[in-house]
């Protein structure tokens, strides 16, 4: 692949089309590129198989049906935290399963869409040729769900030495105006990277001035289930609770180019971190 580098910004930017793998240049197209460059972000349909997606929504829901065994945090990961985290209110007779850390260590179905599908394509065309997996995670706001995430840039929780880093987010629902759609700032991913202490305090947000610039226009990244959104790591996001009475299920996978190297502990350890997913 033919790459020009800016040498005026930290940015690597693909200045053709040519293929990151045999057959694969049509993954994206020159307007989603283009759309990623300008507002770092951007929503593209059927980043996995139908198959595959059918696969991932079957191993969710055996898990939400294991929730209803378990009355707190439950499982471990490789640093000893809980692999399965429940809602307040969870039960057996309501299951509230919002988030699996690192599915793909438990799931073949996980690590397929997270090391061997046409999302992790997708993030080459972007970053690439060589990509490596970081860290994954899966959200789910059910219908009723109180989980609001306030606006936040994800490289100031994860920084790296350059800024070549993507979160894909996989819709295992479909993403829907009212249930609580991530909200994205363009152009925020070219901008400051803002800070998450106020007053002395850790608030895992940026300002309340910095929210209100970023509530002035944002993009809604919606769409069918087994849609991507593709996220550059700078770009500022957030999202309100489920309003709705379907659940809004998530798979997230970060992934940074193979000279992006992290600055901070992995928040999701895993054993796959740092696995070369695409290129040499």
């Amino acid at each position: 692949p033919t790459f020009a580098l800016d040498l005026t910004s930290p940015h690597r930017v693909i200045s053709t089309r040519e293929a990151i793998h045999p057959g694969e240049i049509d993954m994206l197209s020159s307007e989603e590129v283009a759309r990623f460059k300008r507002d770092g972000m951007v929503t593209v349909s059927n980043a996995v198989s139908s198959n595959l997606l059918a696969r991932l929504q079957g191993d969710f829901a055996t898990w939400v049906a294991e929730s209803r065994s378990h009355d707190a945090a439950y499982g471990s990961m490789i640093d000893g935290r809980p692999r399965f985290d429940v809602e307040t209110g969870h039960s057996a007779d309501a299951p509230a399963l919002r988030r699996v850390s690192s599915p793909t260590e438990v799931s073949a179905a996980f690590g397929e869409a997270a090391f061997d599908s046409a999302m992790v394509n997708m993030v080459a065309a972007l970053i690439g040729p060589s990509v490596r997996f970081h860290h994954s995670k899966i959200n789910s706001k059910l219908p009723g769900s109180k989980t609001v995430v306030k606006w936040h840039q994800d490289f100031a929780y994860d920084p790296h030495s350059n800024d070549d880093v993507i979160t894909a987010l996989l819709f295992l629902d479909d993403v829907t105006p009212e249930n609580g759609p991530l909200r994205v700032a363009p152009g925020s991913h070219t901008g400051a990277i803002h800070t998450l202490w106020h007053d002395g305090v850790f608030t895992g947000a940026v300002s309340e001035a910095v929210a209100a610039e970023c509530e002035n226009d944002p993009l809604i990244s919606m769409g069918e289930a087994g849609s991507v959104c593709l996220m550059h790591g700078r770009a500022a996001h957030a999202s309100d609770i489920n309003a709705s009475d379907r659940a809004r299920t998530l798979f997230i996978a970060v992934y940074a180019a193979a000279d992006a190297i992290p600055l901070a502990p992995n928040p999701v350890p895993s054993d796959h971190a740092g696995q070369l997913v695409r290129g040499e």
